[in-house]
């Protein structure tokens, strides 16, 4: 059976910026999208500005600020939790896309490799994602490294999306198809670049390096 990226490649532009949202859309993404919920739009953008400044994103602070109550805004933009995901994939977009720019003059593995360990990098040294991270530890965990949110689901797109590209649909050898590879691959990202979260251990961007060209060969 086809992943959802492989899915989604038959009408997802071919560009990084575009195949996790297309894989794993939401009510929310769906709305932004359309254009046609300028309160939900100016919504998001208030709740996009208040995380990268490094604060806390309050659904009653937000709502205040936007002058409406927070009914009006839970209707514009769902729950506390939804907004999160969606601001939090609209930060990781930016990022892919820098990644993968950054790895250009590379193919294959090389570039997989290079392009995940570049946004590794990103996400440990963004001071605004680790006070996130800090601030709302067991959250984070869950919406950025669980189903319960579409973030993992779109992140693994991604990587699907990258593996097919950059190493076709037989992988290593046809010894794993894409899709496994690719969540492999997001899983070994998600416990180098939540460490401390997860065990108590240093993030560290080298280390995520290391595992990814381990798991695809690279060098060898």
């Amino acid at each position: 059976m086809n992943s959802p990226a492989a899915a989604a490649a038959a009408t997802t532009p071919a560009t990084i910026s575009g195949v996790g949202t297309n894989a794993a859309p939401s009510w929310l993404s769906e709305r932004l999208a359309s254009g046609a919920h300028p309160d939900a739009q100016r919504a998001f953008e208030a709740a996009r500005a208040t995380l990268i400044s490094g604060r806390r994103i309050d659904m009653t602070a937000l709502a205040a600020g936007l002058g409406v109550d927070r009914t009006s805004l839970f209707r514009w933009v769902g729950n506390r939790d939804a907004l999160l995901s969606e601001v939090l994939w609209s930060l990781a977009i930016p990022t892919l896309v820098q990644a993968e720019h950054a790895c250009n003059a590379l193919e294959g593995g090389e570039r997989v490799a290079g392009i995940l360990t570049h946004f590794v990098d990103d996400l440990i040294t963004a001071d605004y994602f680790r006070s996130f991270l800090r601030r709302e530890p067991a959250r984070a965990l869950r919406l950025l490294t669980t189903k319960e949110s579409p973030i993992q689901r779109r992140y693994v797109a991604t990587a699907d999306w990258l593996v097919r590209r950059d190493l076709g649909e037989a992988p290593l050898g046809g010894a794993i198809t894409p899709a496994e590879l690719a969540y492999i691959l997001v899983r070994l990202s998600e416990s180098f670049t939540y460490a401390d979260l997860i065990s108590g251990d240093t993030p560290s961007a080298e280390r995520a390096r290391v595992a990814f060209r381990l798991m695809l060969r690279v060098g060898e």
